[in-house]
């Protein structure tokens, strides 16, 4: 019963939930200690969990979903970030900012201006990250949902990008692996400790990701792309 920008076909439910428990074997395969929260009936995009917080190594930021019917979610996760994390910000509930739209390389954030995420909450955003001795900046997005759905970043100097991304002028200076319009799904990878989480079925775009020798772990996460999700938003990483 999730958001989704398109009109195709609803997830097969006991089909999404043994693609969350191949998800979850993946990040253990990658040496993550997982903490699996109970469902919330209440709100249905709630498994996105990405996209109420940004945690970063010096504190944890709440954000403030941009659709409406998710700002709940923010209340549910803050009992849990803070048995990990003693330093917790909030952005105001007058701006908007989803998880999914910040990109996090090294100390350096890139917050994509999207349909969920505004000026206001980016900004906000970049002010903490500042206070902590981190920087930001703001990335023009227009033809996805989030930042994150169209470009992620592989390691080193390298970002594997789709669509607008490919060229786009707020990205200059990276290598960019560039992922044909059919296979734009594979524009959302998840790095974690040399291995490389990415959705499986996109077998040209694997091909390009495979030469900068990393482990690569393909993982099905097709009832989740009909709401609009992808690898990333599923969890919180620290």
């Amino acid at each position: 019963a999730g958001l989704t920008s398109g009109g195709g076909t609803a997830p097969h439910y006991e089909r999404a939930l043994e693609q969350h428990d191949g998800y979850i074997r993946a990040l253990e395969r990658c040496g993550l200690q997982v903490h699996q929260l109970a469902a919330d009936e209440a709100f249905p995009d709630s498994t996105f969990v990405e996209d109420v917080a940004v945690v970063t190594p010096r504190c944890a930021i709440l954000t403030a979903p941009g659709a409406p019917s998710r700002k709940g979610e923010v209340a549910a996760i803050r009992p849990i970030l803070e048995r990990h994390h003693a330093r917790i910000h909030a952005i105001d509930t007058g701006a908007a900012l989803d998880g999914g739209d910040v990109m996090q390389i090294g100390s350096h954030f890139y917050v994509g201006l999207s349909q969920r995420t505004d000026p206001a909450g980016a900004h906000q955003l970049i002010g903490i990250l500042e206070d902590y001795g981190m920087s930001g900046t703001t990335v023009s997005v227009s033809g996805f949902l989030h930042l994150k759905t169209g470009v992620t970043w592989l390691g080193d100097n390298t970002l594997i990008a789709a669509q607008e991304f490919i060229g786009h002028p707020q990205l200059a200076g990276f290598e960019l692996i560039p992922v044909a319009p059919q296979e734009q799904g594979a524009a959302n990878c998840l790095l974690i400790n040399n291995h490389i989480l990415m959705p499986a079925g996109y077998p040209r775009a694997r091909e390009q990701v495979a030469r900068l020798g990393r482990e690569i772990i393909e993982i099905d996460i097709s009832e989740f792309a009909k709401i609009d999700g992808g690898l990333t938003c599923l969890s919180l990483r620290f």
